[in-house]
């Protein structure tokens, strides 16, 4: 089965450009290598109703319940497992572009305290054992600032889930703060979690070839590591 690694961050890090970026990088070193983008808006039944819910159909970001939220993105995972499998045995390395990492950022951020792990444990288990799930062997998260990702979420295309130029997260600069603030926890306390900076020291963007070059050292590491067990 292929070595699993999966790209994250808070919108506008840079995730989908990264994981195409290494996607290319591994094939160029003669691996095969795909990837797969969650979530899977107009393919999966739940991808769908993530749409709704990021356009506001079922209320706004705090009338809806992490819990329930969670359920969304991990269904439209479940509904893509097979398709999931299937590029793991037909490749070396598959790339995600969002994996349960996201869920486990973006539905924490929601709460504090003892509420805040016992989610984050109820999502894992969903994820992983009810709905058998991969684990990734890898998890890189682009850390890149709240007041940077409003801007470079409004330079993106026109996506096919929305017609705003902000979806319900992706407006919500103090939200979008706090999932950062849990995806660097994550990072921090798990040995599978490396971090890449998406911005310099004075606070300038880094050059996309720059992030790019990072990841892959930090990718090869681990399908190495994968190879030799």
């Amino acid at each position: 089965m292929a070595t699993l690694i999966a790209i994250e961050g808070i919108d506008g890090a840079g995730k989908g450009t990264q994981a195409a970026r290494l996607v290319a990088s591994l094939r160029d070193m003669g691996l095969k290598a795909d990837s797969l983008q969650f979530p899977r808006y107009g393919a999966t039944t739940f991808g769908s109703a993530i749409g709704d819910f990021l356009n506001g159909r079922f209320g706004s970001l705090n009338e809806v319940h992490p819990q329930l939220a969670a359920v969304l993105y991990a269904g439209d995972r479940y509904e893509s497992r097979s398709l999931l499998l299937k590029m793991m045995e037909e490749n070396d390395v598959v790339v995600l572009d969002r994996f349960v990492g996201s869920n486990l950022a973006h539905q924490s951020a929601k709460l504090d305290g003892d509420a805040r792990i016992e989610l984050i444990k109820w999502i894992e288990k969903i994820e992983f054992e009810v709905f058998a799930l991969p684990r990734p062997q890898l998890n890189i998260l682009i850390d890149m600032s709240s007041q940077m990702s409003r801007e470079l979420v409004a330079r993106k295309a026109v996506r096919d889930y929305t017609d705003q130029q902000a979806d319900l997260q992706e407006s919500d600069l103090p939200y979008l703060e706090k999932v950062r603030r849990c995806y660097l926890a994550l990072a921090h306390s798990r040995l599978d979690w490396r971090t890449v900076h998406g911005l310099k020291d004075d606070g300038a963007l880094r050059t996309i070839d720059e992030v790019a070059t990072e990841i892959l050292t930090i990718a090869q590491q681990s399908v190495r590591t994968a190879g030799s067990t």
